[in-house]
């Protein structure tokens, strides 16, 4: 598996050391399985969304360059998929959720954008909860 490390680029920023900061549901690690055979490697970058109900989009890894502007926020450990899938957030957006645990689950629905699950009919969305002393 590789770390956070070997899969960001230079200049990437990761999210700080400390809790973990984003999860997978069941239904949602069923649907990066699937995505995984149909397209190979997945990514997730988040970008828009202020709140609970925001959508992640799902990409083919590298399909979308991330930068300076962006945060490794962690790595989704899929059981069945060979590697891990890094969840990236935009620094901007990281400035606001940075107290929030994330949780990357799957509704029916169709979302918007290029996001790899659109033709399934569903969309990934996040759930939070802040992060407790706990974590």
């Amino acid at each position: 598996m590789a770390s956070a490390e070997q899969t960001r680029q230079a200049g990437e920023a990761a999210a700080p050391d400390g809790p973990e900061r984003v999860a997978v549901t069941d239904e949602a690690a069923a649907m990066i399985r699937r995505l995984t055979e149909q397209h190979g490697p997945l990514m997730f970058h988040q970008s828009g969304g202020c709140c609970d109900g925001s959508s992640p989009m799902c990409y083919q890894r590298g399909e979308l360059r991330t930068g300076d502007s962006d945060v490794l926020l962690g790595e989704l450990g899929v059981e069945g998929v060979a590697e891990p899938v890094p969840f990236w957030m935009s620094a901007s957006q990281f400035a606001y959720w940075s107290h929030t645990h994330l949780t990357v689950d799957v509704v029916p629905g169709r979302g918007s954008g290029f996001s790899l699950e659109a033709p399934e009919g569903v969309r990934f969305l996040i759930r939070s909860r802040l992060l407790e002393g706990s974590d």
